[in-house]
């Protein structure tokens, strides 16, 4: 790790507590990196490092708070930073957390964005950590809407001699500066952004343009959430702002950044709660549900899906209802819970049989349809080693399923070829998965690629077969 210039001073509180919790230099670096693990973090510090500190320089980042819970946890009495003679430094669980305001809200997202757009590599490394969902889910749950979002218009300061004052951005000025009023026309622009950004994850993956959309969010939507609005805009701003965020947290998700999605979704579940929107933030509960369900954690998956649930209560439109009871089949589909997996599913279906064209389906929830349902359908059962269901119904998905959902189609047609596998169907499972294979070689979706991977883990029992070889034959030549 990148050390901070050595002070002159050696550091004589660190060096006392580790002698008094009898801790060797390798020791102590040892726990601190087995607990930077549980946090999702890659520390590869030695005795060598511990040296260096006790000599003054100053370790990075996380790791003194990480240190100081070590000593926490070996002496039994809550020790900060500070008491082991190092600098403040940024919390374990940064990004993680619910915001007590709105202004602090924007400052942790926008905080988030800024690092995420530059160099910060290790942004991108941080694992998932399943302690990080329950804060955010309870306190969206029993929170409220913030009765006040809106910003006034800047006081007017004195210009110093010999320089302009600021003025208000005039129509057609190219740049936006914090503190500007935010007009519809911005909030439409932030709407059309998102469109274009989720058309573009839904074909090619989220790593194809991820990096464009943290970079606007940085450049264009901090500062219209810092510039100036009233109530009814600032709802919307917030609202836009949401969804953007939880974009960004999708298409991380996508690329296999697990921790920085996370405390994406968090974030957007905040900003959520700014804009009033509970549906809104049911789905992105949702979002951060299926996660969990690809990540392994079923049971938060299902309390997640659950929070949403209890969020948004029997008011919510029936393809809501459908798809928060479809999230919740599909934590049980991991936890090989079948009664329960099916008891959601039936649920779902009923939701959506219930629908009617009339209804107000909020924008985000469109995409939930019967190609959708059949989706959830074919991967709950094939979790359930249900392979004929599963068969049946990822075969109806991929009829209904229109092109442009690309990715969505590419687990399908694995999902199909693992359940043909299931069946004994060795030929037709080996055709679908290089079909799916030639698609992931064409996305920037490290979902994508693991889903391909999942069915060739399957197909480890038959590898002499074949089938199998013609099957990598046809991959290897995707390069």
């Amino acid at each position: 790790m990148t050390e901070r210039p050595a002070q002159r001073t050696p550091n004589r509180q660190l060096a006392a507590l580790i002698a008094e919790a009898g801790f060797s230099n390798a020791g102590l670096a040892r726990r601190v990196d087995q607990l930077g693990l549980e946090h999702g973090l890659d520390l590869r510090y030695d005795k060598t490092s511990v040296t260096r500190w006790l000599r003054g320089q100053q370790p990075r980042g996380t790791t003194p708070a990480l240190i100081a819970e070590v000593f926490t946890r070996r002496l039994g009495r809550r020790l900060t930073a500070q008491d082991l003679g190092l600098d403040a430094c940024a919390p374990v669980y940064a990004g993680l957390e619910f915001a007590a305001t709105p202004e602090e809200a924007v400052d942790i997202v926008s905080g988030l964005w800024r690092k995420d757009s530059g160099s910060h590599a290790e942004l991108r490394k941080i694992a998932f950590t399943p302690a990080g969902l329950v804060v955010p889910s309870r306190d969206w749950l029993i929170g409220r809407a913030d009765e006040k979002v809106a910003r006034g218009e800047p006081i007017a300061r004195i210009p110093a001699q010999g320089r302009p004052a600021a003025v208000p951005r005039q129509r057609g000025q190219a740049e936006r500066g914090p503190g500007q009023k935010v007009t519809g026309g911005d909030i439409a622009a932030l709407r059309s952004v998102g469109e274009l950004f989720r058309s573009l994850d839904d074909m090619y993956g989220g790593g194809h343009a991820r990096q464009a959309l943290v970079r606007y969010l940085e450049h264009e939507c901090e500062p219209m959430l810092r510039g100036t609005y009233g109530e009814q805009t600032g709802r919307k701003l917030f609202a836009a702002a949401a969804d953007l965020t939880r974009l960004a947290g999708w298409t991380s998700f996508d690329i296999a950044a697990h921790g920085l999605a996370q405390r994406y979704f968090v974030q957007s579940l905040r900003l959520a709660q700014a804009a009033g929107d509970r549906a809104y933030g049911s789905y992105v509960l949702v979002t951060m549900s299926r996660q969990a369900v690809y990540l392994g954690h079923g049971r938060e998956a299902v309390q997640l899906a659950r929070v949403a649930q209890q969020g948004v209560g029997t008011s919510a439109p029936p393809v809501v209802q459908a798809l928060l009871h479809a999230c919740e089949a599909r934590g049980h589909g991991v936890l090989g819970e079948v009664r329960a997996c099916t008891a959601s599913l039936v649920r779902a279906e009923r939701a959506l049989e219930a629908a009617r064209p009339g209804d107000d389906v909020p924008y985000w929830a469109r995409f939930f349809d019967e190609a959708q349902l059949a989706d959830e359908f074919g991967h709950s059962h094939r979790d359930l080693q249900q392979f004929r269901a599963a068969a049946q119904h990822a075969e109806r998905s991929l009829q209904l399923r229109a092109p442009a959902y690309a990715r969505s189609r590419l687990f399908c047609r694995v999902v199909l070829a693992s359940a043909r596998l299931g069946l004994g169907e060795l030929d037709q499972a080996c055709a679908l998965g290089a079909e799916a294979a030639g698609q992931a070689a064409e996305m920037r979706s490290v979902r994508a690629i693991e889903y391909v991977k999942d069915f060739e883990r399957r197909l480890e029992p038959y590898r002499d077969a074949a089938p199998v070889r013609g099957y990598r034959d046809k991959v290897a030549a995707f390069g």
